[in-house]
């Protein structure tokens, strides 16, 4: 999960004065911190006991400055989880386009393969990015109708990728591809919420093989 977020790895703020930075520059660095800043905040804190307050802190920016980039915490927080699902689904895709040179591997060993590519990009996504991996699979239950709206909207998304990348035809096919991705996230967020990041990189092969034994013929 790359969000777009080093500028505050080290807490580094921008100095005051002349930067030699552009406005659209600071614009994007005030947007990020403030984005980093939520998401580590929510884990001392979580969702509902976390306030704008808190971000302004954290992310050493006005409050003028917040809210000429988010109405709200509500705002922000869905900025920060879009940023999440598309990070992710963009690696995962990427990263099972990546298996072309296997071209020998019958279809749904195939498909095998670029599933366990898409996941072990999905898995070391949110073990580098444990912050947010917090607020995409544990904050999202606080955040409200709306957030979880969404959250079911970008599992449909994982869905619709697991299926493409298991070629899933059938009906039957289909509900593989829900049921694997529903175990994955379950299993995911048990490691996430227990901060065990080794843990959770671990869980690749045993997924690998429970969508191995899902697959029909498997």
């Amino acid at each position: 999960m790359t969000v777009n977020t080093d500028s505050t790895r080290a807490g580094r703020r921008l100095p005051r004065g002349r930067h030699g930075l552009s406005r659209e520059q600071v614009v994007r660095d005030q947007r990020e911190r403030i984005l980093r800043a939520l998401a580590e905040t929510m884990v001392q804190k979580g969702y509902v006991g976390t306030a704008v307050a808190d971000v302004l802190r954290a992310a050493g920016v006005s409050r003028e400055t917040f809210y000429q980039q988010f109405s709200s915490k509500e705002d922000c927080f869905m900025s920060a989880y879009e940023a999440a699902v598309g990070s992710l689904l963009s690696g995962m895709a990427q990263a099972a386009a990546s298996d072309d040179d296997d071209r020998s591997a019958g279809a749904g060993t195939h498909g095998l393969v670029r599933l366990d590519r898409a996941l072990g990009a999905y898995l070391d996504a949110l073990a580098a990015e444990p912050a947010f991996a917090r607020l995409f699979l544990l904050e999202i239950y606080a955040a409200g109708p709306a957030a979880m709206e969404r959250r079911a909207a970008s599992q449909r998304q994982v869905i619709d990728l697991v299926g493409a990348l298991l070629q899933a035809d059938t009906d039957e096919q289909r509900f593989v591809a829900e049921a694997f991705v529903a175990a994955t996230i379950s299993l995911v967020t048990t490691r996430i919420a227990a901060n065990d990041l080794d843990g959770l990189r671990a869980l690749r092969g045993p997924l690998i093989g429970l969508a191995a034994r899902l697959s029909p013929g498997g």
